[in-house]
Formats: C-alpha cells, structure tokens, sequence
C-alpha cells in the first residue's frame, strides 16, 4: 500500500503538506505547481484509487450559459471559458460543454461536478433539479443560487468603491455612472445590477454628486454604451460630471464612441474608468482605463474549489471573491 510518506518523498515536499493537499485541507495554500505534482504523483503511484478519501474531479461539465455571438460582452465569456479549457486541461481534466441546463441534467451521472459560466437566468426549479442529480458545482462571475452551489466572483462592490476613492483623490466631485440593468441572486432578482448598488451606496457615503449623472440599462452592449453615452451629452452638453464610471468595457466602448462623435475630449472634458480589461481596451480612442478581472485567477480558483468540495463531501457553500487591479490607461490617469 502506498503511503503519504512515499508520496512525499517522490514529490519532495514535507509529509504533512502532502497529507493536507490529500485530504482536502481547506486552510492548505500552496502554489498550483506544488498542488498538480502532489496529485500527480500520487496518481502514478496508485494513491488515489486505494483511499476513498481522494475524490479528485476528472470528468468535469462546463455549462455554458449564454448566447455566443460577436459582442464583447460574449467575447467575454467565449474568452473566460478559453480560460477554463486550459487551465483544466494542465491538470488533466476532462470537459464537456453543454449549452442548456437541460442537456446538463440529463448528461449529470456521467461527471464528477459542473463549472458554469455566464449570465443568463436560470429557474429555480433548474438549479435545484440540476443540485439533485449533480450536487457539487462552480459558477464563475455570477451567483444565482448561493444556497445550492459555490461561485466565484470579481470583487465589483470593492471595484466601484476603488474607483471612486481614485477619482475624487484625483480631485473629482462630479462623477456619472454608465451601465446595464439586471441582477439576481438565488429565487431575487433587481433592476439594477450590482455594480450601480455599489455607486449608489459608496457615491452616497462619500459625499459624490452623481444628481442626474446616473444612465442605466439595457444590455451589456457596445450599442447600448452609445445610446447612454448619447443621452449623457444630451443632458449635460458643456457641463458634463468631472468623470464617469462605466460598468464593463463593452459599454465603455459605446460611449467612447458617443464622445468622441460628439467631440468630447477624454479626458479632458469627462474622466472615464471601465471595468474588465478586455483586449479591446487597448485600442480604443484613447485607451481605456479598466479594472481588470483576472480570467486565470477566476478559473483556477473555480476548479480548486470544485475539488475540495468533491473531496470533502462538502455540504457548506463557499463564496469566494477575487480582488481587481487598475490598469492605467489614458482615459483617466489617477493622482499619484
């Protein structure tokens, strides 16, 4: 029988880092390279189907949940599942996408767990006939049923409130807010998206003056970035807000558009910050300054989790965020 000490030798690291790694230590933080050798390792020695305390997940669906098509808001999710497809294949998972919950549930005795990417709604007689026959599950960037699976999320309430405190260190007090309508959490849903709950909150805190500087909803579109942006000129033409917060690139993207038909000067007239850091970002007139949410971060961090849960037979959600830096571009450059 082969035995943890066994393993740590032939992996080289310490025989209680390779029993925590094993047995689904949730408190356990080690490198990914530390982690795929230690699995590795024990794979090729046999570890792994003598104890029924390893549950390492090999057969893996990926439910796709939106509508491919060529806007940059699906280019998001296109790019995200990319992501996952690479990350998992380095540790020799195997996937399955599947389009609709539909084909997940009637495929769910096949796979060891789900990840699930994108925003479309899910009922919740879906999500919870889909927990029935497929317990342990991820979702990326959204979080529709806490109670049932665990998600990970970019940190949009700490992003808004970064960007604002940026802005008025910058010496803004008027700052607008461009963005989508739509979100939901479990069996809720709200008009208003969670990142513009976040503007409300924090601008409100601060002391921000956002009167009448508010445009949200519609769709996370190029399109619908340009019609908000067209009413915001409409609205304030000569007196645009100091600066403006935009709720994803795709938006963003739009108003830069609308701006810059209009012959507003970024950033001289109005400030913009985006969140996302899309490819795009870099070539618009002038470049976007966004936050970015780190796609190998949230796809890791996603099978990690789907791991330990397997492993620990785990019953409790785990929620966890992960943290977006700025990326400095020329739409708005922050006071050092």
């Amino acid at each position: 029988m082969v035995t943890i000490r066994e393993i740590a030798q032939r992996a080289g690291y310490s025989q209680a880092t390779v029993s925590r790694l094993l047995n689904g230590d949730p408190t356990l933080s080690v490198k990914d390279d530390t982690r795929r050798k230690i699995i590795a390792v024990s794979e090729e020695l046999g570890y792994a189907t003598q104890t029924p305390r390893i549950a390492l997940p090999r057969a893996v669906a990926v439910l796709s949940n939106f509508t491919p098509d060529e806007d940059l808001q699906d280019a998001y999710f296109n790019e995200l599942r990319d992501v996952l497809e690479r990350s998992a294949g380095r540790q020799r998972m195997d996937l399955t996408s599947f389009s609709t919950i539909g084909e997940l549930i009637g495929q769910a005795a096949h796979f060891d767990g789900f990840i699930a990417i994108g925003p479309s709604l899910l009922s919740a007689g879906d999500l919870h006939a889909l927990h029935a026959v497929l317990p342990y599950g991820v979702f990326i960037d959204v979080n529709p049923a806490p109670d049932l699976f665990d998600s990970v999320q970019p940190d949009l309430s700490q992003t808004i409130l970064d960007a604002l405190d940026r802005l008025i260190a910058s010496g803004k007090r008027r700052i607008g807010y461009i963005g989508g309508t739509g979100y939901t959490m479990g069996l809720h849903g709200y008009p208003e998206d969670s990142r513009l709950i976040a503007f409300r909150n924090w601008s409100e805190r601060l002391g921000v003056e956002t009167d009448g500087l508010i445009y949200a909803g519609g769709a996370f579109t190029v399109d619908n970035g340009r019609r908000l942006g067209e009413l915001a000129i409409r609205d304030h033409a000569g007196a645009l807000p100091d600066a403006f917060v935009i709720a994803a690139d795709s938006i963003a993207v739009g108003a830069l558009q609308a701006f810059n038909a209009a012959g507003v000067l970024i950033p001289r007239d109005t400030s913009v910050v985006s969140i996302n850091d899309q490819s795009i970002a870099r070539y618009t007139s002038p470049p976007l300054t966004t936050y970015a949410i780190d796609q190998n971060e949230l796809a890791d961090t996603a099978i990690t989790m789907l791991a330990e849960a397997i492993a620990r037979r785990r019953a409790v959600r785990h929620h966890t965020f992960i943290s977006t830096p700025l990326v400095v571009r020329g739409s708005f450059v922050p006071a050092h």
